[in-house]
């Protein structure tokens, strides 16, 4: 059963990248239960995942940073997840140097939420429906409405929804069971049953305000981007200017590789490596692989294949990361072959697809919002 969760938490959120909706819900909802199952493995000694369960979580919400870079076409709503991807990112950092509790709350991770919001929208309508204010409004809603009192409840009051649930509204204690506490309070299945009928009516209010769809449900972020037009023409891509190694978008991955895997050392058991010590091998690693990859582009190779890129992003970061175990662990290391291999993949990946949705956004049209709301009054 490890195994397999392990495996799932790998693989689902590969899919991110092209099918972001139904692989960020799946991802967030094996997050949410993995816990659950391993707490009922009495006889097997799970408090080792902990650490990956961590680490696992910067994977998926950095995939799913980097889909929003290949998929949405309006550089503001990139920019605008952007802020809040790295906002969320620093207060992880913040909080596994300080283990103040407190800046989860400061830090939330509206990024995530907003990302299942705008997915929604393209799933029948076009992102270019989105208005800057819209979009901006709909992020601070989540912020303060959603964010700030799930953050405060599982991260500073450290409470559980089921355990409270029972002891305060059913009045029963933790693990009676729904029947008995629903026995034990009748009036609490009226007042569900009229939430649910009132969530049936609300929804019923609301589909006729909704506009007509601009097409048939669709979870693919390849037949989005071909239904708006967002495709590249054979004139961009070959008029696409060779770009300097040395220029923002370096800048950018820099900042999120090293960022991302400082998060993971800080979080991995055992002899860590100080923030700092992290954040400037994994940097000069990037540095060093873009350098890489110019230097091949001069001698005649194609650096924009994948598996000479993969290859070279393999062999930058396994060299980076065991630099930094020596560093910080001399011979005994602070990386088994295991952790050395999940930490080269992960940095290896996330360098890669940072660099396929640069190459993407290149060649294709820019594209801004339009006028058209998304419910009439």
């Amino acid at each position: 059963m490890i195994a397999v969760i392990v495996v799932l938490r790998l693989v689902v959120p590969l899919l991110i990248p092209r099918f972001t909706l139904p692989a960020l819900l799946a991802s967030l909802v094996i997050d949410g239960v993995d816990g659950g199952i391993f707490a009922g493995l009495e006889s097997v000694d799970t408090s080792w995942y902990q650490s990956y369960d961590k680490a696992l979580d910067i994977y998926y919400l950095a995939l799913t940073y980097l889909a929003v870079r290949r998929n949405w076409p309006d550089l503001f709503s990139v920019r605008v997840a952007a802020a809040l991807w790295y906002y969320r990112l620093v207060g992880v950092l913040l909080f596994e140097i300080t283990d103040a509790r407190w800046l989860l709350m400061v830090f939330p991770n509206t990024f995530e939420y907003l990302v299942i919001a705008v997915e929604v929208v393209r799933t029948r309508w076009s992102p270019l429906r989105l208005s800057r204010r819209r979009l901006v409004l709909l992020a601070a809603l989540i912020w303060v409405v959603v964010k700030l009192p799930q953050e405060w409840w599982i991260h500073v009051a450290q409470l559980d929804f089921t355990d409270e649930f029972a002891r305060r509204v059913l009045g029963v204690e933790p693990g009676t069971g729904l029947v008995a506490g629903l026995a034990h309070r009748p009036w609490v299945g009226v007042l569900l049953l009229a939430l649910v009928v009132g969530v049936v009516l609300l929804v019923r209010w609301g589909r006729p305000r909704l506009p007509v769809p601009d097409w048939r449900f669709t979870v693919d972020a390849d037949r989005v981007s071909e239904r708006i037009g967002w495709l590249p023409s054979a004139e961009a891509a070959a008029a696409a200017p060779r770009r300097s190694f040395l220029d923002a978008a370096l800048a950018e991955k820099v900042l999120l590789v090293a960022l991302v895997t400082t998060v993971l050392v800080l979080v991995y058991p055992g002899p860590a490596a100080s923030p700092g010590q992290a954040f400037t091998v994994i940097a000069l690693a990037v540095v060093a692989h873009a350098a890489a990859s110019a230097a091949l582009h001069r001698a005649g190779w194609n650096p924009r294949s994948w598996l000479l890129r993969g290859a070279v992003d393999v062999a930058v970061t396994a060299l980076a990361l065991l630099a930094l175990t020596a560093l910080v662990g001399g011979r005994r290391g602070l990386l088994t072959a295991v952790d050395l291999a999940f930490f080269t993949y992960v940095v290896a990946l996330v360098v890669l697809l940072f660099d396929a949705t640069t190459a993407r956004r290149a060649v294709r049209p820019v594209l801004r919002p339009v006028a058209g709301p998304l419910v009439s009054v």
